[in-house]
């Protein structure tokens, strides 16, 4: 009977301990993963192409022609840099970056097209992407679009097919892409959808030569995300073709970037406007047909002495009321032609304002003395200048009567001792 019963015990015990065993190792089971279970969780894969939208290769293609484009400007100072002559210390030169913005390839020839804010007033212009910075030259502007096309011979990238903006649809999606911030963030995607068509949009802007007037446009109104340095980038459909330039955006202070009127304490989300690329395309198709390769880096001439004018000129101070009121232009103002010169040949006046020569935009005096400096006896050139009509004294007037700008031809020779 005791034999029996140490049997028992043996038996019961051997059978706790099984049972606890088991539940030690069901325990165990229950409140820790195996490896098996960790790699099912951890080792996943992604198959890319099975990943659709209609987004993806039109980010990936497009992004590969917008550019940087970079706003250089040249300040002349004075003693300290206040400009008042102190101790007749000569005037210095500095270039500094004053902004930077976006613009897209449209042509396998380096031709760009971004905003004519981007590169308003710069004294030189380039391009860049991937870290690398190139040259490029304002072809052609017009502040009434806001569009400019920049011509960079030296970038090797595809041009952006070109869509036909009057076939737009509302909610249909805009992809837009450019440089927000600059380099730290270029090419970078936003996509939202097209909100509005025909947005009027009323602004004050400078022409090439700065007068001021009102202007109004039709813009594509969009929610894509748009910030400071994507002006002049471009706003993509799904085909992959450039259809709008966007230019500006709202913010809750009711101010859009560039200047435009907006309404005053408004919380505003996601409002951006573009200009619609057949606006651009006019400008473009001139661009276009007077480009040729041969006159790209065309050789500067050697010239010794210098041909002149036969004008003296300064400056109008910025401070001038009819300056600052954008009555009159910016330019080189004659005070003085000089008899039997070629100004007086061409029909230059006193109180005329010099604002372009040969297509270039003539801001101040000194621009005139650099432009001219470039040219040789006997070159035949052609000069716009601002003229008010009864007056050969703009200046001192207090108000601008019925006035024009006038296109003359002039021939260049050697005057003497004459300055300019």
């Amino acid at each position: 009977m005791r034999s029996i019963n140490k049997r028992t015990i043996v038996s019961f015990v051997l059978a706790i301990a099984m049972l606890l065993g088991l539940g030690i190792y069901a325990s165990a089971d229950e409140n820790t993963l195996s490896q098996d279970e960790i790699s099912q969780i951890i080792n996943t894969q992604t198959d890319k192409e099975k990943i659709t939208s209609p987004v993806i290769e039109v980010s990936n293609k497009a992004r590969e022609s917008i550019v940087g484009v970079n706003n250089y400007q040249t300040r002349r100072t004075d003693f300290y840099g206040y400009g008042y002559g102190y101790f007749n210390t000569p005037k210095q030169s500095a270039e500094r970056l004053v902004g930077t913005g976006s613009g897209v390839v449209v042509s396998k020839y380096g031709h760009i097209i971004t905003n004519h804010h981007v590169v308003e007033e710069a004294s030189r212009v380039s391009v860049s992407f991937d870290g690398e910075e190139y040259p490029a030259e304002v072809v052609a502007s017009d502040a009434s679009i806001d569009i400019s096309i920049l011509l960079a011979p030296d970038i090797k990238l595809p041009a952006a097919p070109l869509g036909d903006s009057d076939q737009l649809q509302i909610g249909e999606y805009a992809i837009v892409i450019g440089n927000p911030l600059g380099e730290q963030f270029e090419r970078t995607v936003t996509v939202g959808f097209v909100s509005a068509l025909g947005r009027t949009v009323e602004d004050q802007v400078s022409d090439r030569y700065g007068r001021r007037s009102t202007v109004k446009n039709q813009m594509i109104q969009v929610d894509a995300a748009i910030n400071q340095g994507n002006s002049g980038g471009g706003m993509f459909n799904t085909l992959g073709q450039l259809q709008g330039i966007p230019a500006r955006k709202y913010d809750n202070s009711g101010n859009p970037l560039s200047g435009f009127l907006g309404i005053q304490q408004a919380s505003i989300d996601n409002i951006g406007m573009c200009i619609p690329i057949n606006v651009a395309k006019p400008m473009l198709e001139n661009v276009l047909k007077n480009y040729d390769a041969s006159n790209v880096q065309k050789a500067e001439d050697e010239q010794n002495p210098p041909p002149k004018l036969g004008v003296t000129i300064t400056t109008l101070s910025a401070s001038a009321n009819q300056k600052l009121d954008g009555t009159l232009p910016n330019g080189a103002y004659v005070l003085k032609v000089e008899d039997d010169s070629p100004a007086s040949a061409a029909g230059i006046k006193k109180g005329d304002i010099i604002v372009e020569v040969d297509n270039t935009v003539i801001n101040n005096s000194d621009q005139l003395v650099e432009t001219l400096a470039a040219y040789k006896e006997g070159n035949e050139i052609n000069i716009k200048v601002f003229r008010t009509k009864g007056t050969d004294d703009v200046a001192k007037l207090n108000s601008i009567g019925e006035s024009e700008y006038v296109d003359l031809k002039v021939t260049l020779r050697l005057l003497g001792n004459i300055d300019m």
